[in-house]
């Protein structure tokens, strides 16, 4: 039976499809998401979505999956379907939108305990919303009086109330870097949290452990905590706190540590096979017109008086007349699998024949000036290796508004950064949610392109897998690829949870053989279980 997962503040549902994801004894799932709690609607129904891809996997009827999500047939027909209806009675049960924290606390602890179904060794994961603990976030408060008053400081204590009701097994907790940091009325928040999970009530205890550092609470610092996901074959520079929580009075020993990898996985190897499209106009927008405004985005580079103007300009006309592509992509584009012979530990993991194609690639619209900016800082990384800043943008690529207005002063100029290249070979920036709103951080190395990253290509470098499709608009889209765990992250935190979990079904086996062993002969064993479970070791 697979061991139950409780996945709270679940997102889109990038921790649980690592967990998920991991097989065991026979090739059977080793975990199961026993319930998912999702406050945001949108990313319910992509949950929702992926509770019934999960139920379909493995039957024949997961054709019907492929073929809505490649548009040949619409929800509605979809759902008619009587082994697809029958998944999403399930995953109505699996997938609750409820948000911690003002939703009923005794119908949460009843749902939990119903689809716990009584077992008692199970995981809880998870990450309460991070907005508050973000640097980027407590940057943009700084002047704001009632910021110590946002509720999103205190969400922990939802995870903390639900360890202490149901004291799971283990426990993984995720957050952003800024939590080290973080102060709630002057006190670190950090030192709180550890506090209060060591410990969420008398005679209940846990081991907070690292991932990435042996020891426990006491023998660790907590940038112990913190994991870099570009070491571990990310295409991202990630940063995360994920803690591991271990019941003390099950004596679990130490876990195995996640292992970095030899070489960092680059945006390149992440998203280069995905197909080339070109971006729009946000007016007026045809292949003539977009191709127009490629070509003319040299010239906003003449008088730059840079010495490297020359080149910069005899790149930028070289893509531009390499610019194309005439689709711009679309919900689903139909295109034929051509693995390659030897795939990457991310291919493995991402790629789905099944698929038949491509889904949610379709690139933004942009002003003719953005096209104009993308063009130069794409052609700019591609001849250098580095994004560059505002500081050394030519004048007349300059943003015009009050944000970037400088009288002479370039070290003056806010926001440097405002416009940035997913450089090719080396791993992302950091995917978050304000990708939704512009796609000014995450221009496509390929200048031709001229376009910011599709939902798709940042799909990948959060490694969701190609048959993974999320629900809502673009933006809404963008939005839940930005809020979410790595799912391939996740896949290897999930692994080394099982190896404790293993461990432990072990030792408790041992100790009934030695209790056996002891015992007079004749005698007949009392208050030992009948059988103990096997839980197997797998890929």
């Amino acid at each position: 039976m697979p061991v139950p997962i409780i996945d709270l503040f679940a997102g889109p549902g990038g921790l649980g499809e690592g967990f998920a994801s991991l097989r065991g004894h026979k090739g059977k799932p080793f975990f199961e998401i026993a319930l998912s709690i999702e406050r945001d609607p949108v990313a319910h129904r992509t949950l929702t979505l992926r509770a019934v891809f999960r139920r379909l996997r493995g039957t024949e009827d997961v054709r019907h999956y492929y073929r809505y999500i490649r548009g040949e047939i619409d929800e509605a027909a979809f759902r008619r379907i009587p082994a697809v209806a029958s998944a999403f009675e399930h995953a109505a049960t699996e997938a609750r939108c409820l948000e911690l924290g003002k939703s009923d606390e005794a119908s949460i602890d009843r749902e939990i305990r119903a689809a716990l179904k009584g077992q008692e060794t199970w995981v809880l994961i998870g990450g309460p919303p991070c907005q508050a603990y973000s640097l980027a976030g407590r940057s943009r408060r700084t002047n704001d009086k009632d910021f110590h008053k946002d509720e999103k400081h205190l969400l922990y204590r939802e995870y903390l109330r639900i360890i202490h009701v149901h004291k799971p097994t283990l426990f993984v907790m995720e957050n952003v870097k800024g939590l080290l940091s973080s102060k709630h009325s002057g006190d670190p928040m950090f030192e709180k949290i550890i506090g209060d999970l060591s410990m969420p009530t008398e005679g209940l205890e846990y081991e907070i452990r690292s991932f990435t550092k042996k020891g426990d609470g006491s023998a660790l610092v907590p940038t112990d905590y913190l994991i870099q996901s570009e070491r571990h074959g990310i295409p991202q520079s990630r940063h995360r706190v994920i803690l591991l929580g271990v019941r003390k009075a099950l004596h679990m020993p130490q876990h195995q540590l996640l292992a970095p990898v030899a070489r960092a996985v680059t945006v390149r190897q992440a998203i280069d096979d995905l197909p080339r499209i070109r971006s729009k106009l946000s007016r007026g927008d045809s292949v003539e017109a977009w191709r127009k405004a490629v070509q003319a985005a040299p010239s906003y580079v003449k008088g730059w008086r840079a010495e490297s103007e020359s080149v910069v300009i005899e790149t930028m006309r070289a893509f531009a007349a390499a610019a194309t592509s005439t689709t711009t992509g679309s919900a689903f584009i139909l295109r034929r699998y051509r693995g390659p012979k030897r795939r990457t530990e991310l291919q493995r993991w991402v790629h789905d024949r099944s698929v038949g194609g491509v889904c949610q690639h379709e690139g933004r619209a942009h002003m003719e000036s953005d096209l104009a900016r993308y063009l130069f800082s794409a052609s700019f990384a591609h001849l250098w290796g580095y994004c560059p800043r505002l500081d050394v943008f030519p004048p007349k690529l300059l943003p015009d508004h009050l944000n970037v207005r400088f009288a002479g002063d370039f070290d003056a100029i806010p926001f440097k950064d405002r416009f940035r290249v997913q450089c090719r070979d080396e791993p992302s920036t950091t995917v978050v949610a304000h990708i939704a709103k512009d796609g000014h951080y995450y221009i496509h190395y390929d200048a031709s392109q001229c376009r910011s990253l599709t939902v798709r290509e940042a799909a990948r470098l959060q490694t969701f897998p190609d048959n993974y499709v999320f629900a809502g608009t673009r933006t809404e889209q963008y939005t839940q690829v930005g809020n979410a765990v790595p799912p391939l992250l996740a896949h290897k935190l999930a692994k080394i949870v099982r190896s404790l979990l293993n461990e432990m079904s072990r030792g408790t086996r041992r100790q009934a053989g030695d209790a056996v062993q002891k015992m007079p002969a004749g005698s007949v064993p009392r208050n030992l279980p009948e059988q103990f479970p096997v839980l197997a070791e797998a890929g």
